[in-house]
């Protein structure tokens, strides 16, 4: 049995000036308009369980407008969660007792998935929608990988900096950075190519059950972001360091890393074909609801915990069979907490087993 998020406490955070939630098993429905606060609760969720946001890039972003703080608390099975973010920076704590790494805090939270009706960029986007795709499923998976991530990150900001700041770059203290570059992306690219094939099985199967077909045949596959030679290229990836050795006079005039974790991609194809380009636009909604679906499955099988989901108003652009499919696909065992506008799409039977709640202004109730 997983763990139930079984309450939420918001302050400050987007249009919530306060919010007390008590939350139960299986479906939560919150119905309101638009600009209402639906989306803000999944947000919070996420960034309670999960210290991200899918929504923004940095915490601070999400403090209610005129404020300077916020703070999310909650109770995962067992635990009693919170975060408090302020000017100065972040607060964790567990069970009233403070975290001083976000890894200790999280190995008390829960698996995650988020669905929105926005996942079609997975499809149509660029290659930096499906890499943080690939990052925020990683790092719930794979121990250490957040912390891999994040080092990249700090080396590749210090790195192009040095690249812009001088007329004659100082490449001893950018070969530094180089090195940390492949130490760490070293990690990142051999998680995501053994996450790309765990998760091709499942991607398969959830696209045969949301379609309904059984001959349309998905493909996930990892490209490296490296136009340099094949004698630089591994079959786990290629060397980065020799790469940019040998790219260095085009750094030197483009004054930024070019090639690296941070410039590869997932291809997607059904039937052989790149989904973005020859699908049609069922297709390509269906292989988006697919990848979040296998993510939710694989989270299962590695583990054997059941994600919360997190639904943001995704069934009013779907045709009726594929919504029913995807209810019927999705694990069982998770919460699920879906927003949306109206509840004229929704199956009786889902219905009478669900929870409802109203948003209006930044406000929530059960009718």
């Amino acid at each position: 049995m997983s763990a139930l998020l079984t309450s939420l406490k918001l302050n400050q955070f987007r249009c919530f000036t306060a919010l007390r939630l008590e939350l139960g098993e299986g479906i939560s429905l919150f119905v309101g308009d638009n600009a209402q606060g639906k989306t803000s609760i999944l947000e919070a969720v996420c960034v309670l369980l999960r210290l991200q946001s899918p929504r923004a890039s940095a915490l601070g972003e999400t403090v209610q407008f005129g404020q300077r703080e916020f703070a999310v608390a909650g109770d995962y099975g067992d635990s009693e969660l919170r975060l408090q973010f302020t000017s100065s920076g972040r607060r964790l704590s567990v069970d009233g007792e403070t975290q001083k790494r976000s890894g200790d805090y999280l190995r008390a939270s829960g698996l995650v998935v988020w669905m929105g009706n926005d996942d079609l960029a997975l499809i149509r986007g660029g290659g930096e929608g499906r890499r943080r795709y690939l990052d925020f499923m990683a790092g719930q998976l794979f121990p250490g990988y957040r912390t891999a991530l994040k080092a990249y990150e700090r080396a590749l900001r210090s790195r192009n900096f040095l690249l812009k700041r001088d007329k004659t770059p100082a490449w001893p203290q950018i070969d530094a950075y180089t090195k940390l570059l492949y130490e760490h992306g070293a990690v990142l690219t051999a998680r995501r190519r053994e996450l790309i094939e765990r998760l091709q099985p499942y991607a398969v199967e959830a696209q045969c059950q949301i379609s309904g077909r059984e001959d349309e045949a998905v493909a996930l596959e990892y490209r490296c972001g490296s136009d340099s030679s094949e004698a630089l290229h591994t079959e786990t990836g290629y060397d980065l360091a020799a790469v940019l050795w040998e790219r260095r006079e085009e750094e030197l005039r483009r004054r930024q890393t070019v090639a690296g974790p941070h410039r590869d991609d997932l291809l997607l194809s059904l039937n052989g074909m790149p989904t973005a380009k020859f699908a049609s636009e069922g297709q390509q909604r269906t292989q988006a609801l697919a990848l979040k679906l296998a993510q939710s499955r694989l989270f299962l099988a590695m583990k054997e915990r059941a994600p919360v989901l997190l639904i943001d108003d995704i069934f009013g652009e779907l045709d009726p069979q594929r919504r029913n499919a995807l209810m019927q696909a999705w694990p069982e065992e998770s919460q699920k907490l879906i927003t949306t506008t109206h509840l004229d799409w929704l199956d009786p039977e889902w219905g009478r087993a669900a929870t409802v709640y109203e948003v209006r202004m930044g406000k929530v109730a059960k009718p």
